[in-house]
């Protein structure tokens, strides 16, 4: 089976963000906890420890990367049940990531967004969020989680062609 990659980059006035969405079967009450309570996200991207209060920074174990690593998330904003963002930092540096959430029936669209300096690693960074947000998905469907192979390197020039045709002040820091 081939996995349609479906991440956008978009332009912003600080560099760009990297954007990705889907549509979940489930309210969105129930979409929130499997995005902020940590036996929840533990299924499908890795559990977190720590005080999850506005302004706190939480330990996040990252349960599906080499070596499961550990790294550091401050919660920037947290409007339950229809916005999160944060910033990660860890060795290989801050990530800013917000999720957004709104109710289509009986399903909720998740809108995911990584505001990024640039477009540089764009081909790495967009597979591995697909892959995520389609364990979210197998996680709560009971179905078995996809394999990182079906998504990197297969999709890495589906971002690497946005990446080239944004604009120069878009691709450089």
């Amino acid at each position: 089976m081939t996995l349609q990659p479906t991440g956008r980059i978009l332009p912003t006035a600080d560099g760009v963000d990297l954007v990705l969405t889907r549509l979940i079967r489930g309210t969105v009450d129930d979409v929130w906890a499997s995005i902020t309570e940590s036996e929840r996200t533990a299924r499908w991207f890795g559990r977190w420890e720590g005080d999850a209060a506005l302004g706190s920074t939480v330990r996040v174990q990252l349960g599906f990367e080499e070596g499961t690593p550990w790294s550091d998330a401050r919660i920037e904003t947290c409007d339950p049940p229809q916005h999160l963002a944060i910033t990660t930092l860890d060795e290989s540096g801050s990530w800013h990531l917000e999720i957004t959430l709104s109710a289509q029936e009986e399903k909720t669209t998740l809108t995911f967004v990584q505001h990024l300096k640039n477009a540089d690693g764009a081909g790495d960074i967009g597979p591995g969020w697909e892959y995520y947000l389609d364990n979210l998905i197998a996680s709560r469907e009971g179905t078995a989680l996809p394999k990182f192979d079906d998504y990197y390197p297969s999709m890495q020039d589906h971002y690497l062609d946005q990446a080239g045709r944004l604009p120069e002040s878009s691709t450089r820091a």
